[in-house]
């Protein structure tokens, strides 16, 4: 059996696949601290501009293995939590590649991606209530900003699933395909953020996470030493010069 998760560079996008196909995916202490660990490399390895989660076997992941659960194992990673990612996603951007399902933890693995992709036969699920749990590593927290907070309501409380056309109409999906294309899908949107400037992309990603908390009045200023950042880098001259040569790029990543 594979050792979950399996990771693999393809260019500059990290690959991390959850490789349990014979428990949908669903999270055990090993495939926690491995996704841990490739988050550590996405972020730490300045070669890499971004990662794409997805699950082996035509599933994304049915979220905490719950024999696991019943045995006393945690399926935490301290300072990251959940899957060693709900408490702490990597600064640079992640995307999610969904086949089969997104249920319980899995889902909340979805919202700590930047971007969606999901096969059209696949469905989300927040069924945590039906088992006597809540939705704790994340689910609670995030889904009301995903989507309309009478949709996340009705996922909490019935903790029955959205099929891929309402998630997309709801913008918890951004792009919906074939099943099995998922990946292939969601690697091609991950190659076009790394075309563009690292340093860029990360202050777009923080400032972007971040404003949804801002109180409105306070916006530019709170933006204005991450945007001062990348105004004053080599990345944005080597930005502008490029195109008044026409040319492409050549970002350094500061």
């Amino acid at each position: 059996m594979a050792e979950s998760p399996t990771v693999q560079r393809v260019g500059r996008v990290l690959l991390v696949t959850i490789d349990r196909p014979h428990r949908r995916n669903a999270v055990d202490q090993p495939t926690a601290e491995g996704i841990a660990a490739a988050m550590e490399l996405l972020d730490g390895d300045p070669r890499l501009c971004a990662g794409v989660l997805t699950g082996a076997g035509g599933w994304f992941s049915a979220g905490m293995d719950l024999a696991e659960f019943a045995a006393g194992r945690p399926c935490r990673v301290p300072g990251r939590g959940f899957a060693g990612l709900a408490e702490s996603p990597p600064a640079k951007p992640l995307l999610a590649a969904v086949e089969g399902g997104a249920w319980g933890g899995g889902l909340e693995l979805l919202l700590c991606c930047d971007l969606v992709v999901a096969a059209r036969d696949a469905r989300f699920a927040l069924p945590e209530v039906r088992r006597g749990l809540l939705p704790a590593a994340g689910g609670l927290l995030r889904l009301s900003s995903r989507v309309p907070h009478q949709i996340a309501m009705e996922m909490l409380l019935t903790g029955d699933p959205l099929d891929a056309a309402r998630a997309e109409r709801y913008g918890l999906v951004n792009a919906v395909c074939e099943p099995g294309e998922s990946r292939a899908l969601a690697l091609r949107m991950a190659h076009r953020i790394a075309e563009a400037a690292p340093l860029a992309v990360r202050a777009a990603k923080r400032i972007g996470t971040l404003a949804r908390d801002w109180p409105a009045a306070e916006g530019f200023e709170r933006q204005r030493a991450l945007v001062d950042e990348v105004r004053r880098s080599r990345d944005a001259m080597e930005g502008a010069r490029a195109f008044l040569e026409r040319r492409a790029p050549e970002w350094s990543g500061t």
